[in-house]
């Protein structure tokens, strides 16, 4: 597998018109690594960090519906890696993500929630003993690296938006570990724009949700020594994740078939159809009217096939 591509990903005009606004989506999906999404851009830098660090196995967390664990495992298995998936067993269900890290021979590891942080201790201490070198990404990519990633990513926004004379005035997507919405704030400040990014939380709530990204901008920022002021940057919103990880409702399913319907493009309940819907939510409550949206499809396609027949009933 050639993880070190150079590999923009296009932005499509969308036929949502809510509020005479006109939404555009960069599909993030459809990059060349296991499916896609922002997980994928994200583990490509992990994955030469650690090579250049000689490890011989990966660790790494999340539940049973992860793009993360899958995208970690894909590469793994790649690389003929041993790949170890600490997951909590209150999220165990089977998913299409479940069964594909299944199919690549990742090691899954339950815990309860509370005990993850000590499982992963406990593994990598053995690991070490018998030898190995082992290789830790935190959940959903979260760090530096993840955030340069999306640091690259206002990049290419921006390259998009001078070759087509066009600004986006505001940039939506699904908001989980934070480093997604880190990368694209630290390139706005870097870049001393004034558009506005919305993370939509699909579990977290205020104020952690919020604090966790204010932490990852200061951490890249800290990093790069470019010092600025970030509170007034960061914009997450709790209102949408309804009882929490995977919830949704029949609003959502609404959403994710009329997207596969007028425009071809499959999104899921627990991440982009949930997010969708949260920025269709935002947009009405805000009076937000006459303008130029772009939403991030962050990824997570084998996914929307967990949700068929509840689609088909809609």
């Amino acid at each position: 597998m050639n993880l070190y591509f150079n590999h923009k990903t296009p932005i499509q005009n969308l036929n949502e018109n809510l509020n005479n606004n006109t939404f555009f989506m960069k599909r993030e999906d459809l990059l060349p690594v296991s499916f896609g999404g922002n997980k994928a851009r994200k583990a490509t830098l992990f994955f030469e960090d650690l090579e250049e660090k000689g490890a011989d196995c990966v660790i790494t967390y999340g539940s049973s519906s992860s793009n993360h664990c899958r995208v970690i495992a894909n590469i793994a298995a790649s690389k003929k890696l041993q790949c170890y998936i600490i997951s909590p067993v209150e999220n165990n269900q089977v998913t299409s993500n479940s069964r594909i890290i299944k199919l690549l021979g990742a090691q899954v590891i339950l815990c309860p929630v509370s005990k993850v942080s000590k499982t992963i201790e406990d593994v990598l201490r053995d690991l070490k003993k018998r030898g190995h070198i082992p290789y830790f990404i935190q959940g959903g990519g979260h760090g530096d690296l993840g955030t340069h990633s999306y640091v690259k990513v206002y990049d290419e926004i921006l390259e998009y938006e001078k070759e087509n004379n066009i600004f986006f005035d505001y940039v939506f997507h699904a908001s989980g570990t934070g480093t997604t919405q880190a990368g694209l704030i630290c390139g706005k400040i870097l870049n001393n724009d004034y558009r506005k990014i919305v993370g939509i939380s699909n579990a977290r709530k205020n104020p952690y949700g919020k604090n966790v990204i204010v932490d990852s901008v200061n951490s890249y920022l800290t990093s790069i020594r470019a010092f600025r002021e970030i509170n007034s940057h960061v914009n997450f919103s709790d209102q949408y994740i309804l009882d929490g990880y995977g919830s949704y409702n029949n609003e959502i399913l609404k959403v994710v078939k009329n997207v596969l319907i007028n425009d071809g493009i499959p999104l899921d309940t627990t991440y982009t159809g949930k997010s969708f819907w949260g920025m269709k939510e935002y947009i009405k409550e805000n009076k937000i009217k006459n303008k130029r949206i772009l939403f991030i499809h962050t990824g997570g396609t084998p996914l929307f096939f967990d949700n068929l027949e509840d689609l088909n009933n809609e």
